[in-house]
């Protein structure tokens, strides 16, 4: 008899395809990993940033991400429910991953009632105050500079990316600590419950795998990124446990 589907994934900041860290092993790596989610897992929620650039043109995607679409595509065959939270990197999901791999998109900071377990998600970008990422968030969702870009040659809009793709912060080549009540989603955590019951907050974004908890109890958590530690949440609604697992990308 097959096991329920009980177990909920939790990943983000793979940023696949940032040129650096052996991006080809990187890729490998992860879609390998995704194949051998286990077959009683019902979800898996992507939290942003799982690509280093994503833009969809009508007839052209991104390159170097054959295994892990066709990996996602295989989950999604499956039965696996794959949510998706647009990142900073990732913001332009018109209806490429959603057509074909089966993404199902979320609004950024969306409350999932997981069996009675209330879960608030969130990539992060947007709620950390940095003016630089709503900005440049807002910029990105334009409709009208969304067709301007879509008139630049996928040559040219690739290459742009991949320059401006340098300036990450994961190619300062050191590790960002977990801060816990420092950290500025935590605050976004702590004015969220005073308005609505959480049991756990999941952000990504920040690329410091950690938690602690919120004045009222809920559990607070910062994904990992894929480049240094590989991090990620796996939650079991039937045991109502959320535990680290780290993935083995040797």
């Amino acid at each position: 008899m097959q096991d329920v589907p009980n177990l909920h994934y939790f990943i983000s900041d793979v940023h696949l395809g940032l040129k650096g860290f052996n991006p080809l092993e990187r890729e490998r790596h992860f879609a390998n990993f995704l194949l051998t989610i286990p077959e009683n897992t019902a979800e898996l929620y992507l939290l942003g940033d799982i690509f280093d650039f994503w833009y969809e043109y009508k007839y052209v995607i991104p390159r170097g991400l054959t295994r892990t679409l066709g990996a996602l595509a295989l989950l999604n065959d499956r039965g696996v429910k794959i949510y998706f939270i647009n990142g900073n990197h990732d913001v332009w999901t018109f209806n490429y991953l959603q057509n074909e791999v089966g993404f199902i998109i979320l609004d950024e900071l969306t409350v999932r009632d997981i069996n009675g377990v209330k879960f608030c998600l969130a990539h992060g970008d947007e709620l950390t105050g940095e003016s630089s990422h709503i900005f440049l968030k807002k910029v990105f969702k334009n409709r009208l500079l969304q067709r301007a870009f879509s008139a630049i040659h996928p040559r040219w809009a690739f290459g742009l990316a991949s320059r401006w793709s340098r300036h990450n912060r994961l190619n300062c080549g050191r590790n960002f600590e977990f801060r816990g009540e420092e950290d500025p989603l935590y605050n976004v955590a702590v004015e969220f419950e005073k308005r609505e019951k959480v049991d756990y907050f999941i952000f990504g974004h920040m690329h410091t795998a950690g938690n602690n908890l919120t004045p009222k109890g809920a559990g607070f958590y910062i994904l990992g990124e894929w480049i240094y530690g590989c991090d990620y949440l796996v939650y079991n609604s039937m045991t109502k446990e959320l535990v680290w697992q780290r993935a083995n990308m040797s």
